[in-house]
């Protein structure tokens, strides 16, 4: 979704039910950011301690999901260098995490999810990797991807790589972690680590947290860096945290975010961005609100689903929200196709300019090149799906053609100042919400991905900020609950989305098992 390891391939259902299954103690508070970070504070665990513990569940049970495709082979080294430090420690000090496949890692290849770039070995971190760092976090590796971050071909399967193989859902492991952040995803929920990094540009990290049952959150386009990531599409390209709580992705986004000089979109982060995005997660954050609902973006889904969301509503008006209905935000329909011509054109010019400064070890040096290495090695590369995306971006011409640079500022105006901004201010509201998508579907590669709904493109082409959190299960299957505003409004979105989880019930943890229920479709 426009979304050198280990050659996993995917498991069939038979073995895949063997594997053991996650028990209670996986799902304790102390595998939240938070938690362990309390723990370390106090000297009841240590980082070398912690790093054994998420060490040990990966190879116990990424085998069955294969969301953890490389291994930092220093990351135990760091991990108790932080124990030996007697300086203040950063706010991450000792918490482990993982990184999706197309970002930079000093010591590590960047593969976004192809072998194609098996031999693209980083020298040195991307900003937002070092900002993390420089926070205290151990880096344990890489997270599966789609392969090229799902815009290779219409029928791709979510969470498919021929770097990595078939990531699984960890509710369900016959269904989809979506993407193209599935790795990050599903390894989050199966508690093999107790945060990670996805990159969006539409869908990529909202919608494996929501069908995983995590909290994602896509930023304002220019907050946090995208120097040292693989690219798609520069003007909708973002990273973002996915973890079990909101106040943890509040954690990471105060590492995360920030200005980078090669990254002329990140000029005004500092200036912009909170001080502390943990400061405002209290409990009566939604008092006041008004909540907007995108009917058109609700109206799709099974019955459950919208029952779901029905309850959710319920909370959030017990929280002190108003919830304002029928909200006709406009353009919808219109955004698909411009869209499309948009990220077309820009992941061509992106990724041969990012091609080009690869190590001399990378023999794809552009677009074109990927193309004939994906039909030199068709066999391994495109097994269950084409490359009709690639070809069509490849033949598109410059980023000055009119048809681009129409597209480009005809989408923008509708899904920002014409849609979002202009009914924000018509409604006087605070955020728009809806359903983030449907539950997780089957694994199918012959029909590809079947997503029932999604509310990820306005805030995506508009380069605004979307929150999902967790809002309970569809047939023991979880569903997110969107949230998305104006731009920078990142601080106002973690507040009524932190508000809305603390006041929703308890959610059960995966227990890796083949189905989710005998009801399950």
């Amino acid at each position: 979704m426009t979304c050198r390891p280990s050659r996993l391939r995917h498991l069939s259902l038979s073995i895949l039910a063997a594997l053991p299954l996650l028990n209670a103690p996986h799902a304790s508070a102390s595998d939240t950011l938070h938690e362990l970070a309390q723990d370390l504070q106090s000297g009841k665990t240590t980082a070398q301690q912690i790093y054994d513990t998420y060490d040990a569940r990966i190879q116990m049970y990424n085998p069955g999901i294969q969301a953890v495709t490389t291994r930092n082979p220093q990351a135990r080294a760091d991990a108790q260098a932080v124990d030996q430090q007697k300086t203040a420690r950063g706010s991450l000090a000792g918490l482990p995490l993982l990184l999706k496949d197309n970002i930079a890692a000093r010591g590590m290849v960047t593969t976004a999810g192809s072998t194609a770039l098996a031999d693209n070995l980083a020298e040195q971190d991307a900003p937002l990797v070092a900002r993390l760092r420089a926070a205290g976090a151990i880096i344990l590796g890489k997270a599966n991807l789609s392969e090229w971050a799902n815009l290779r071909s219409n029928q791709s399967s979510s969470g498919w790589s021929s770097a990595g193989g078939q990531t699984r859902n960890p509710y369900a492991l016959e269904r989809s972690p979506c993407g193209s952040s599935a790795g990050s995803g599903a390894a989050v929920a199966a508690r093999l680590i107790p945060a990670a990094i996805g990159t969006e540009t539409d869908g990529s990290i909202v919608c494996p947290a929501s069908v995983n049952g995590l909290v994602g959150l896509k930023p304002t386009i220019g907050l946090v860096s995208r120097t040292g990531i693989v690219p798609l599409s520069h003007s909708q390209d973002t990273a973002g945290p996915m973890t079990l709580n909101v106040r943890d992705a509040a954690m990471l986004l105060n590492a995360m975010a920030g200005s980078d000089k090669q990254d002329v979109a990140t000029r005004q982060a500092d200036r912009l961005r909170s001080k502390d995005y943990t400061a405002g997660l209290q409990t009566t954050a939604l008092q006041g609100k008004r909540l907007g609902i995108v009917r058109k973006m609700v109206d799709g889904y099974d019955a459950d689903t919208k029952a779901l969301f029905d309850k959710s509503l319920a909370i959030l008006i017990a929280q002190g929200a108003t919830v304002v209905d029928q909200i006709d935000l406009p353009y919808l329909e219109e955004l698909d196709k411009d869209e499309l011509t948009v990220l077309l054109y820009e992941f061509k010019a992106d990724l041969n300019a990012y091609l080009a400064k690869t190590p001399a070890s990378v023999k794809t040096r552009s677009m074109a090149d990927v193309i004939a290495y994906n039909k030199q090695h068709a066999d391994t590369v495109m097994p269950y799906f084409a490359q009709e995306l690639m070809e069509q971006a490849q033949a598109k011409g410059k980023l000055s053609d009119a048809a681009y640079r129409q597209a480009s500022a005809r989408i923008k105006l509708r899904a920002g100042k014409l849609g979002i901004d202009a009914v924000l201010k018509k409604y006087k509201l605070d955020a728009l919400i809806a359903p983030t998508t449907g539950t997780a579907w089957l694994i199918d590669y012959k029909a590809g991905d079947t997503v029932e709904g999604s509310s990820s493109s306005p805030a995506a082409v508009a380069g605004y900020p979307h929150l999902t959190v967790p809002m309970g299960q569809v047939r023991g299957l979880p569903v997110g609950l969107s949230l998305f505003a104006g731009a920078w409004s990142e601080a106002k979105l973690l507040n009524m989305g932190y508000a809305f989880e603390q006041a929703r019930p308890a959610l059960p943890a995966p227990t890796l098992a083949t189905t989710a229920t005998a009801e399950a479709k």
